[in-house]
């Protein structure tokens, strides 16, 4: 690190820490475009299309112009093995001023139940681990030394087994999926070095939802939203609403309840790749001291065997 004024550094970095970590606040990662990157938050979200693998990534660097601020980048790969299963592998990286980091590696398990004549629903297991560390090297405190606060005296370094689970109901108009993706609560910050400090990774659920109006052959309506809520912390909820041109361009806007506005655009560079980013303004306090939110994803199917099956819009939000 830069030798700044070390202490406004870490009163930024420390307060950030708190408000992602401390009990009972809002805890796992913020994104715009979650309808893109369902399977992070849902271990039941599934394409159906069997001969198809599925990557995708996403990158978000949120808060602009705040010492510290977060960035998260994410990673998910997913197939289906036979009709009625899908299995994946999803990362998660988060990053606070570059000092504590979180990454939490999982395998993904879905079991699909054909509903109706067109609709089919989805239970998902997710199983993996939670790398938490907190790295204090470089911190020069005024003072010169230090070892006169013993709060930065050793670096933090844990690992944390975690379950998720979820269920995804589609057809090939719309989807609504529940899912908790952290069952296991952990706490990340203990007790350090004389100084007591606790960090509980609380429980998050998920309530998701899409759908898609045909306006007309060229043009269709896709409304969306997120629900977030944890123990003891105000619902979080993301509204969005896209239009998709000629198959190939999206755009749309979207609201985070008492946080932000969102401007969203994709374009479908290949039947196969798509690309898209979002910028949120922010509306609360801290858009005295930031210039809002930015965020990236790629999205690339992989034909495994030459022929897509399932539906012929893909339920990534077709």
């Amino acid at each position: 690190m830069k030798n700044l004024n070390i202490y406004h550094k870490i009163a930024a970095i420390i307060g950030l820490i708190l408000m992602f970590f401390q009990g009972n606040a809002q805890q796992d990662p913020q994104f715009t475009q979650y309808m893109y990157n369902m399977s992070v938050i849902n271990p039941a979200y599934a394409t159906a299309d069997e001969s198809v693998l599925n990557l995708g990534g996403l990158y978000r660097t949120q808060w602009v112009g705040i010492e510290g601020a977060p960035k998260t980048g994410t990673f998910f790969a997913h197939t289906p093995i036979n009709e009625k299963m899908e299995v994946g592998l999803t990362f998660t990286n988060d990053n606070l001023g570059d000092v504590v980091q979180e990454n939490n590696i999982y395998a993904d398990f879905a079991y699909i139940l054909p509903i109706g004549l067109s609709g089919k629903l989805s239970f998902g297991l997710k199983a993996g681990f939670t790398f938490f560390n907190a790295n204090f090297d470089g911190f020069n405190l005024q003072s010169g030394n230090t070892s006169t606060d013993i709060a930065f005296n050793e670096n933090i370094s844990k690992t944390f087994p975690n379950l998720g689970i979820g269920a995804f109901y589609f057809t090939d108009k719309y989807y609504i999926g529940l899912s908790a993706p952290n069952m296991l609560t952990t706490k990340h910050l203990e007790t350090e070095n004389g100084i007591k400090s606790t960090g509980v990774q609380s429980i998050h659920y998920f309530l998701t939802g899409g759908y898609v109006f045909d306006i007309n052959e060229d043009l269709k309506l896709k409304p969306a939203f997120m629900a977030k809520s944890v123990s003891s912390a105000p619902l979080a909820l993301d509204v969005t609403i896209n239009v998709l041109i000629n198959q190939n361009l999206e755009a749309g806007l979207g609201y985070r309840i008492d946080d932000a506005f969102s401007g969203l655009i994709g374009f479908r560079i290949t039947p196969e790749l798509r690309i898209g980013y979002a910028y949120d303004l922010t509306t609360s306090n801290l858009s005295n001291y930031s210039s809002g939110s930015h965020e990236i994803f790629i999205l690339f199917d992989v034909d495994l065997f030459g022929f897509r099956g399932g539906y012929d819009r893909s339920p990534r939000f077709f």
